[in-house]
């Protein structure tokens, strides 16, 4: 694709679900709140990022392809990493070329399309970095578009691609809020992080907490009170991204910045 994730989202955003005006880029969530969004199955995965923890080493990116069999070079990633530098007139300045694949090794901001930024060190107020992939949302507007059914959801919350029936239409990627779903270089068909399912569902880690040599990635069963996730989530300070779409994401963050879109 040659435009960026948020590119796509600005263009798409009067599509499928844009209605709303967004409220916010965040909402931190009360103990209640995360119970609720639970809901009653004896399975619900969720992940957890900590963005304290993440330096942008891009091991989770390249771990993620590998896993998947996204082609190495394409500029469409699974789950991606965006660096943020908030200079001391309050502006973002956001990057994640090649998805963070190789790590930020150039102080260069370049910014959907825009000329690469060289912004001197005192300028700077704070730089961190924010993992994101699919947030396997409890209301998921992709499947409600997919016309043929090719997107679903499993018994334990996970949104799912069945290529066979994917058409290609685009309706769930310009529907997607999180600009999270890109078409396959190869497969020509909707394609997205699933929480590495295959992996998962034997008892495995997904491969980015696997990659992830820092504990900045995490994923768990939210049903299950003793799980190191559930606990975390409901007893730490934790935040969703635009809670204001009414889908319930189930990717909650640790150390969120309001700055992030």
């Amino acid at each position: 694709m040659s435009c960026s994730r948020r590119t796509l989202l600005k263009n798409t955003v009067k599509g499928a679900i844009a209605g709303a005006v967004p409220l916010s880029a965040l909402k931190f969530l009360s103990p209640t709140e995360v119970k609720a969004a639970i809901g009653d199955a004896k399975v619900r995965w969720g992940f957890l990022v900590d963005t304290t923890k993440c330096v942008g080493c891009g091991f989770c990116v390249k771990a993620c392809k590998k896993e998947n069999e996204v082609p190495y070079d394409a500029p469409v990633t699974r789950t991606w990493v965006e660096r943020y530098v908030i200079t001391k007139d309050k502006k973002a300045h956001i990057d994640s070329p090649m998805g963070g694949r190789d790590g930020f090794t150039s102080r260069q901001i370049k910014d959907d399309g825009e000329p690469p930024e060289n912004i001197p060190p005192e300028e700077i107020t704070k730089a961190f970095f924010v993992p994101k992939l699919c947030n396997q949302c409890e209301n998921p507007v992709c499947v409600q578009v997919c016309p043929v059914g090719a997107t679903y959801q499993t018994p334990d919350g996970v949104v799912l691609v069945d290529r066979t029936w994917c058409i290609g239409c685009g309706y769930c990627i310009m529907a997607c809020p999180y600009g999270v779903r890109f078409f396959h270089p190869k497969y020509h068909t909707a394609e997205k992080c699933t929480f590495c399912y295959h992996r998962i569902t034997k008892g495995l880690k997904t491969a980015c907490v696997d990659a992830c040599p820092f504990g900045a990635r995490r994923i768990g069963n939210l049903k299950d009170p003793n799980d190191p996730v559930t606990k975390a989530i409901l007893s730490e300070r934790v935040a969703v991204l635009k809670d204001e779409y009414g889908t319930k994401p189930q990717v909650f963050y640790i150390g969120l910045d309001y700055d992030v879109r």
